[in-house]
């Protein structure tokens, strides 16, 4: 029997997962579990908590309360559920749930003691009650019926809003429910931790509270419950109770805001990181660590964490904790984060006599200081011999002398580095090396969290680049020549060579005027087209002052002075052409702040300033003109991913070529096909062929209504070839289904039984990958579509595509002369030449897939480094015989690609290469002269496809009997459209 996805399916699995790690769960049958708990503890329903269960758990967990007294600590208990502001009484009893509440109890000889209560027992979770319900309905002034509730001791902790992506909705919709939910009964979540919105494939949590945008994944987990399906494992791991109460007592901040209170909960990262740093504390084998998080995901929340559980748990007796930043900005913004929440022991180090005697009085609090302070420090003067340092901006932490002075002044003390950038520079002992300098030996890092994480979780944007490095030098060699000689005769041949090498560099040529021209109306053109249409803003990024002050004037004479504003400081000693953009401090944060704020300026023109710890969401777009290197590219990089309302990407158009050997291409799916009408009772025929077809794909996967089942026929159909076997199976069904329906076969023989089940998967699958179309699909068509093969003088080559900025490079900062570096490289320049080419001939996606399949034996310790090289120098060679081979034959490449689809992969479909040939000719011919290609998108249009298959049905079967070849085969129409397309384009 099949059974419909639905939402049902997947409360129901979720109540089964909380059931293996320990809660008591009632609902698993399909029925309103919160029935058996509402009638076994008498709740009315506008009540949010079983006072009974509550009131039996608080006499088994605290001695002075009892049967006798029980009522009146209730009675009072009831009256902090009575708020006017949700936050305001989240906050309040958010202090009863982990310190206690205060009870007056009275004495046999009429005394009367204050006692403090508690509501649930923290060291040992054993004695607590742990229900999981499904539809817990509370009536107040409206009523509403949460999916599922997880209650302590009868305390509602946990809501959870459940969807069916084969019904259409997902967590978005899912998170509107609970925030109109704490609008109609904000009494359900004045105890709450967070709630969880999920769907099939996903699951969020956010604090009470929260606005959707602070709904985040749980992605990892400890090994015992880990699992393959995501969904599950984020269950498990988040909502175990171990794991609840620790979030509850100790991962809880409050935040004041301008516009209310925040309550903030740690990312799983965080929460993992803390408890690493924790261990590692505790167990005393090691004395520092590494913490290598990407930018954008909260470094400063986690050390706040850090800092809060070393000082109030008992891996250090009385410890002291420093927070220690590099610049006066960064310790001014967490100065200002700490004075906003709810931390109770810290303070500032205002100067080094300050710090210093912080140092020697040694009281166990968190100190925010900055490195510089340590300078003048007293060596050895530690008056807490269990010191914790942790360091913001690790990768800097080495500069100047600063380190070596810290070292001296706590030499007793755990230090762990917390960077989203490491420096792995050289191994000598004088090179920076951030592993060397916190990492023990053996171990690279104490907790990762990396870019690739930070893109898949929604916390960062994957970043796109377009190159636009190559320009056209007319030069007049003769005059040059002539020029220089006069200039350096009194110098030897190896002098004028040496006076060569030392001042023609990227730094002058970025410095000369008809280059700077010429990019900057590339960056006029460029901004006005995709970045201001959105509201965006820009960076320019350049690698000298001369070269910034420059650009700024030539982007301020072509879009005003509003618009435009260029940073950096100069001094009395800089030509006047440098001198005209000196700006003092204060200047630079006011043109900041109205950066960043929807206020002039759009474009910024640095050289070194904001390139590190410059957050401005508005920032989408940077000109890179400088030759930025490893960790120093990749914070220039960060400063364009920060997530926005609408913003799906960040962007660097690259004028110096950083980018040149990226490792991969975008890739585009393929057009769906048309389907062709025919006879009914055949139609019906091939219904249930095509049926039985589709549902093969879900072999071995239950039709049952459960999140398992429908996240694992969705995890099936999300990768290759099965996605496209889906895609395009399916719409051929619903074609066929659509096409017969009404039909009482379609029920007699169970057919829509099984149809209404597939159509609910291909909803799931729809939503689940409904982002996967680039966002600048427009840009990408334009750049490919502007080629100039003979440029003019200083005109830049624009026949690079845009490429998404891939995470495992922007990861491998450190790049070395061997052969598996080589091995990459030539992997990705290959691939690049590749990719845009595999519609355009068969043999190029076979050599892609011979590509493929040889870095995956590399990666996989099959072939060794050497052999992966000639490997794919040998694909390299192969690539470049096939055109080579279309110009011996006389065609043209759609010609050449047809002719070898129909020679190499269809040979028993023809009767000779002559044939084949003709065959070609003719489709080409006919394309040509039917298709209008003078209009953009012409490519896509509806019409083109149809009249493409016209021509097919034309030349195949009516000229040459050929109808065999597409009767049964909408993969061969696909391909011979894509040839004549693609090499049409």
């Amino acid at each position: 029997m099949v059974s419909i996805p639905s939402e049902g399916g997947v409360e129901r699995s979720l109540l089964s997962w909380l059931d293996g790690v320990g809660w008591e769960t009632h609902g698993q049958d399909g029925d309103r579990g919160a029935n058996v708990l509402d009638d076994a503890y008498e709740r009315d329903s506008h009540e949010v908590i079983y006072w009974n269960l509550f009131a039996e758990q608080v006499i088994a967990l605290n001695e002075e309360v009892t049967e006798d007294n029980v009522d009146k600590f209730v009675s009072s208990l009831r009256r902090d559920l009575d708020v006017d502001n949700l936050m305001q009484g989240n906050r309040a009893f958010y202090q009863l749930l982990t310190k206690g509440k205060k009870f007056n109890v009275q004495r046999d000889g009429g005394a009367t003691d204050t006692i403090y209560v508690d509501l649930i027992d923290y060291e040992n979770p054993e004695n607590n009650r742990f229900h999981a319900v499904n539809q817990f309905s509370v009536s107040r002034e409206t009523t509403i019926r949460p999916d599922v509730n997880l209650f302590v001791n009868g305390i509602p902790l946990v809501t959870m809003e459940l969807k069916s992506l084969a019904q259409d909705n997902d967590w978005h919709d899912a998170v509107r429910d609970l925030k109109d939910y704490e609008d109609d009964v904000p009494r359900l979540f004045v105890p709450g931790l967070f709630n969880v919105a999920a769907d099939t494939m996903e699951l969020r949590y956010g604090a009470i509270g929260a606005p959707k945008e602070f709904y985040e994944p749980w992605n990892d987990a400890p090994p015992e419950y880990e699992a393959d399906n995501e969904m599950h494992q984020a269950v498990r791991a988040l909502c175990n109770p171990k794991n609840l109460l620790d979030l509850l007592k100790r991962f809880v901040f409050y935040e004041r805001r301008a516009g209310g209170d925040a309550k903030i909960v740690p990312r799983y990262m965080q929460y993992y990181a803390v408890n690493a740093i924790l261990d590692r504390v505790d167990e005393g084998e090691h004395d520092r660590g590494l913490i290598w998080h990407t930018q954008g995901s909260g470094k400063s929340f986690t050390m706040l964490y850090a800092a809060e559980n070393l000082l109030k748990r008992d891996v250090a007796r009385s410890p002291q904790v420093f927070i220690i930043v590099d610049t006066d900005k960064l310790n001014s913004q967490m100065r200002d984060q700490l004075a906003n929440l709810s931390l109770e022991q810290w303070t500032e180090a205002e100067s080094i006599d300050h710090l210093q005697e912080l140092i020697e009085r040694g009281q166990s609090e968190l100190v925010l200081t900055t490195i510089q302070k340590f300078q003048d420090v007293e060596p050895e003067e530690q008056g807490n011999d269990e010191v914790i340092v942790m360091s913001d901006e690790a990768h800097r932490f080495m500069e100047a002398d600063l380190g070596s002075r810290l070292n001296a002044a706590l030499p007793e003390c755990y230090h762990f580095g917390f960077t989203g950038t490491p420096v792995r520079e050289g191994e000598r002992h004088e090179d920076r090396n951030t592993f060397r300098e916190f990492s023990p030996e053996g171990e690279d890092y104490l907790h990762r969290y990396s870019v690739k994480q930070g893109i898949d979780d929604g916390l960062i944007l994957p970043v796109y680049f377009t190159l636009r490095h190559e320009m056209e030098w007319e030069i007049d060699e003769a005059g040059l020549d002539e020029e220089f000689e006069q200039k350096f005769r009194g110098l030897t041949t190896e002098e004028k060579r040496d006076a060569i090498r030392e001042n023609v560099n990227a730094t002058t040529l970025a410095e000369i005027e008809p280059r700077v021209d010429r990019a900057v109306e590339e960056i006029d053109q460029h901004y006005d087209e995709h970045v201001a249409p959105n509201s965006w803003k820009g960076m320019v990024v350049t690698p000298s002052r001369r070269s910034a002050a420059m650009y700024g004037e030539h982007l301020i004479e072509r879009r005003g002075e509003d618009e435009v504003e260029v940073l950096y400081t100069a001094t009395n000693d800089d030509p006047d052409l440098i001198q005209q953009f000196h700006t003092d401090s204060e200047e630079r944060d006011s043109i900041v702040k109205a950066f960043k704020d929807d206020e002039n300026p759009k474009l910024l023109v640095v050289h070194n300033m904001l390139l590190t710890g410059f957050d401005a969401p508005v920032l989408k777009t940077m000109y890179l003109d400088r030759n930025l290197k490893n960790h120093n590219l990749m914070q220039a990089i960060a400063r364009t991913n920060r997530p926005a309302a609408g913003k799906e990407n960040g962007e660097i158009v690259d004028f110096q070529g950083v980018f040149e050997n990226i490792d991969e291409a975008l890739d585009y799916d393929a057009e769906t096909k048309a389907y062709a009408a025919q006879d009914k009772d055949e139609l019906y025929d091939d219904l249930v062929d095509q049926l039985e077809s589709v549902m093969e794909i879900f072999d071995g996967i239950p039709k049952d209504d459960t999140q398992e089942a429908t996240y694992e026929a969705v995890e099936r159909v999300s990768t290759h070839p099965e996605r496209r076997d889906f895609k395009q199976g399916f719409r051929r069904l619903q074609n066929l289904y659509e096409a017969i329906a009404p039909d009482g076969r379609l029920v007699n023989e169970g057919i829509d039984r099984e149809y209404k089940w597939l159509s609910r998967i291909h909803v799931a699958f729809k939503r689940t990958t409904s982002g996967d179309d680039d966002p600048e699909d427009d840009m990408r068509e334009k750049t490919r579509e502007i080629i100039s093969d003979n440029v003019e003088i200083t005109q830049i080559k624009r026949d690079f595509p845009t490429y998404k900025l891939g995470e495992e490079y922007l990861e491998d900062v450190e790049g070395l002369e061997n052969p598996g570096v080589k091995a990459s490289q030539i992997a990705h320049a290959t691939r690049d030449h590749l990719h845009p080419r595999e519609n355009q001939n068969p043999r190029y996606k076979r050599l892609s897939e011979r590509v493929t399949d040889i870095v995956e034996r590399w990666q996989g310790d099959d072939i060794s480094d050497p052999q992966a090289v000639d490997a794919l120098r040998s694909v390299e060679e192969e690539i470049l015989t096939v055109e080579e081979e279309a110009d011996e034959q006389g065609m043209d490449n759609a010609e050449f690609a047809i002719y070898t689809h129909l020679t190499e992969e269809t040979p028993e479909a023809i009767d000779s290469d002559e044939q084949a040939e003709a065959v070609a000719e003719e489709i080409v011919s006919q394309f040509q002269e039917r298709i209008d290609r003078a209009y953009s998108g012409w490519k896509t249009n509806q019409q083109t496809i149809a009249e493409i298959e016209r021509i097919l049905l034309d030349v195949l079967v009516v000229e040459y009997d050929l109808g065999h070849l597409i009767q049964n085969d909408d993969e061969f129409v696909d391909s011979i459209r894509d040839y004549l397309i693609q090499n049409n384009g």
